[in-house]
């Protein structure tokens, strides 16, 4: 776990991990809150936090009694909200820095298209 981050958070985005490389697939039942708790060492109820905030976003769903489950449009859900933070993390900062530099946007394409050749 990474000490810079709430636990629900970490949690919550372990789950959306799983979901995006496919281990979760749609449909698919979650850990309990009470054995990601344990594999986590962490309060139940923090395990649940970051469950419930999945549920609230949509991408995990409940069957009473039963237990959490992945929604169907999870794995789209989940790479749009990813996307959105990516251009606001990374290429948003990118491009400012770019017209600092007096880069338009064809000088960062090339930019990329030489770093991206694995260099």
């Amino acid at each position: 776990m990474d000490e810079g981050r709430p636990l629900f958070q970490q949690i919550a985005e372990q789950i959306e991990g799983a979901i995006l490389d496919g281990s979760l697939a749609a449909d698919t039942q979650v850990p309990s809150t009470n054995e990601l708790a344990a594999f986590h060492r962490i309060n139940p109820a923090t395990a649940a936090k970051g469950v419930n905030q999945l549920v609230t976003d949509g991408i995990l769903y409940k069957k009473r009694g039963i237990g959490m489950f992945v929604a169907q449009d999870a794995r789209r859900r989940v790479l749009d909200r990813r996307r959105e933070a990516f251009g606001r993390d990374f290429v948003e900062p990118l491009l400012a820095e770019a017209r600092r530099l007096g880069l338009d946007a064809e000088d960062v394409k090339n930019l990329i298209e030489k770093w991206g050749e694995g260099r």
